[in-house]
């Protein structure tokens, strides 16, 4: 890890969003709508992160000379062998990746205890739950159409809620926030695998 400056690749992303967080009116009132932008935040993140260890990965394929697609074509770049720090950035962006996505999922298991005050909210919580990710089961099978359609009737009738739109400093907090526990982890796995070998050579 010490060779490796694990924050150098969080910019070339995050530099390029622009905007700040804009919460739907009346979100100071209505906890399903300030739910509803944490969500949006989390998932925006977990994006972000995303974006982060797809090009980490991209870059030690190249380096090591491993076949990558590249405008639809198959190319091969060969560059000096990837480093054990380089490495090592990429397990700490696949772990923060993955904390954005917990606590994504941890804002959607709290919408069953959250009570929509309005409209606004209601149409909130339908939106986290058909944006949910539903890695099980097709998704045209019942009920997400009828959610889905249930959802447009209400648009059509109380109006959509506003763009979501991240503040800059709150993303980069956030990023960094889930970069800092990652680098924790991929270090305290480390120590231990490092520990599991001596303790082989030694029997």
């Amino acid at each position: 890890m010490a060779d490796s400056d694990n924050t150098t690749s969080l910019p070339f992303v995050i530099g390029q969003q622009g905007g700040k967080r804009n919460g739907p009116a009346g979100a100071e009132m209505d906890p399903a709508l300030s739910l509803w932008g944490e969500w949006h935040q989390a998932q925006y993140v977990s994006l972000l992160l995303c974006r982060v260890q797809q090009r980490l990965e991209a870059r030690i394929m190249a380096s090591t000379g491993i076949q990558v697609l590249t405008s639809g074509k198959s190319v091969s770049r060969r560059m000096q062998g990837a480093t054990p720090g380089a490495r090592a950035e990429y397990e700490v962006a696949c772990e923060a990746e993955v904390f954005a996505m917990t606590e994504a999922l941890r804002f959607q298991d709290s919408i069953p205890g959250v009570t929509a005050l309005s409209l606004a909210g209601i149409i909130a919580k339908l939106e986290m739950i058909v944006g949910a990710d539903r890695d099980i089961g097709d998704p045209t099978d019942f009920p997400w159409p009828h959610i889905a359609s249930v959802l447009r009737d209400l648009k059509a009738l109380a109006g959509d809620l506003p763009a979501f739109r991240s503040a800059r400093a709150n993303t980069r907090a956030d990023v960094a926030l889930h970069w800092k526990e990652a680098a924790k982890l991929v270090a305290a796995l480390e120590l231990e695998e490092a520990l599991q070998a001596a303790n082989c050579l030694r029997a």
